[in-house]
């Protein structure tokens, strides 16, 4: 496997670069290295201007096709008292389900994307750069099955000023994750 190659970014492998981002991504990182030998030569990160690091500048201003993009959204839902989360990966070109498919698998009666300073403080990230990699152990983490059958995917790193490249079809082996038909609409 070798680094995605994606518009015009430089893209670097993420574990030699892991002062990019965040202590919590960079130890996700490495866990998932761990658990696929593919990780190290397959996962990159890219420097990116924090300006550009909303999803649709980026595109926009790369000229990057949209479903070379995903956007990592936290949603939340209680069950008897209880706060169930989950981070779900979608491409760009389309919305996370988050009163269907997401409240379904979250077994809640309403679902509702986590307010920006809970989804900061509880992911430990940036907002605008939240990922999938490095959330907590007590999160599901769904990944919408078309990011896995196409190419290579910019994601957040963790902060605005980076995005990790991924081989859609590595994702599948990031660990906990759950592949979901149709998770994006």
């Amino acid at each position: 496997m070798t680094l995605p190659q994606i518009g015009a970014f430089e893209i670097l492998p993420a574990l030699e670069h892991l002062d990019m981002v965040p202590a919590r991504v960079a130890t996700a990182l490495r866990e998932w290295a761990d658990a696929d030998p593919r990780v190290p030569a397959g996962v990159g990160v890219t420097a990116v201007d924090p300006a550009d690091s909303d999803t649709a500048t980026l595109v926009g201003k790369f000229a990057l096709s949209w479903d070379t993009a995903a956007n990592c959204v936290l949603v939340a839902g209680k069950r008897q008292g209880q706060e169930r989360v989950a981070a779900a990966l979608v491409r760009a070109d389309t919305k996370a389900d988050v009163n269907g498919a997401i409240r379904r698998l979250l077994d809640v009666r309403k679902a509702s994307f986590l307010p920006t300073e809970q989804a900061v403080d509880a992911s430990g990230m940036e907002y605008g750069g939240i990922t999938p990699v490095g959330v907590p152990a007590t999160w599901r983490i769904l990944i919408d099955e078309r990011l896995t059958r196409g190419g290579d995917v910019l994601i957040g790193a963790g902060v605005r000023s980076a995005k990790l490249a991924v081989p859609g079809e590595l994702l599948v082996s990031l660990p906990r994750a759950e592949l979901i038909p149709d998770l994006g609409r």
